[in-house]
């Protein structure tokens, strides 16, 4: 019960920041939860870094931001080794992933060179420098965002990166009452600022804990392998999950079922979290005149349930 409680004072919290999107605010809390990293995509100017920046505090962790640029750097991300000539030896300096949190906004605005240098990070949280390797702190978080890949000065993130992401969310413009709440209200960076941290890194670990501790049933994973299995059937989507992803479908099932209350995991929370899991992952065949997250709802209706 106190779990819940903690959950909901940190829900409470984020809504107040993000007004009118309860629900992919729910979806993002479940996925720091599941130990996995959030990948926020929308055109600018509609709350992802605002959302990302509350993320970090709540939780809270130790965070770092970066804004990518086009001639950001590895050695700009993971630190350096400089010089100290008291010291007669070179002294590495870490970098800004060295943190719990790293927000790593507009991440599609660097180049191929470095999205690959947080490849290492993201999938063994640890970083190679200089021959050297070395750990990252524990708990370890992406909470990135991307412009549309229409927009100027982008580059498509590779498949293997989105693949290390384990939800992908948008935010979506608000609705016209949300909308008059941010007009009328205060400022949103200034509410980020004031806020405090509901989870401690204690919290937050026992809770993922809890998280693995939540009982999936052979029937529910029958279903999971059934809605895998579809992806790969060709209807669908020109190449279908990976056993990495269905792992992933599982984790954040997991986490929805605990923030609804429930110590085992229900269909419901399979297809509460399905699009934003493996949309992301995924192309739908040309023929399908839909985008990945329609095409996994429309896979999802023809797959039938336990």
């Amino acid at each position: 019960m106190e779990a819940q409680q903690k959950l909901r004072a940190l829900l409470d919290q984020l809504n107040t920041v993000i007004v009118g999107k309860p629900a992919q605010v729910q979806d993002c809390v479940a996925c720091l939860l599941a130990g996995g990293h959030l990948l926020i995509e929308d055109v600018p100017g509609v709350g992802k870094t605002t959302l990302a920046h509350a993320l970090a505090r709540s939780f809270g962790l130790h965070f770092s931001r970066v804004q990518f640029t086009a001639d950001l750097m590895p050695s700009d991300l993971s630190g350096v080794s400089v010089y100290e000539r008291g010291k007669e030896a070179f002294i590495f300096h870490p970098g800004p992933v060295f943190a719990q949190i790293l927000l790593a906004d507009e991440i599609n605005r660097a180049s191929p060179k470095t999205q690959s240098a947080l490849l290492e990070a993201m999938e063994e949280k640890q970083v190679t420098v200089e021959g050297a390797t070395r750990a990252l702190p524990s708990p370890f978080f992406v909470i990135a965002t991307q412009n549309p890949h229409d927009q100027l000065g982008t580059f498509a993130l590779p498949e293997s990166q989105l693949d290390r992401f384990l939800m992908r969310i948008s935010l979506g413009y608000p609705d016209r009452a949300a909308e008059r709440e941010l007009l009328n209200g205060a400022d949103r960076r200034g509410m980020v600022e004031s806020l405090h941290a509901t989870l401690t890194p204690m919290d937050l670990h026992l809770l993922q804990q809890k998280v693995l501790q939540v009982h999936a049933a052979e029937p529910l994973l029958s279903y999971v392998q059934d809605l895998v299995a579809a992806t790969r059937s060709g209807r669908w989507f020109l190449q279908g999950l990976s056993p990495r992803a269905g792992i992933a479908v599982v984790r954040a099932a997991k986490a929805q079922a605990l923030m609804s209350g429930r110590d085992y995991v229900a269909p419901d929370d399979v297809q509460a979290i399905l699009p934003q899991t493996v949309a992301h992952r995924m192309i739908p065949v040309g023929d399908a005149g839909r985008g990945p997250i329609e095409q996994v709802r429309a896979m999802m209706e023809a797959v039938p349930l336990p």
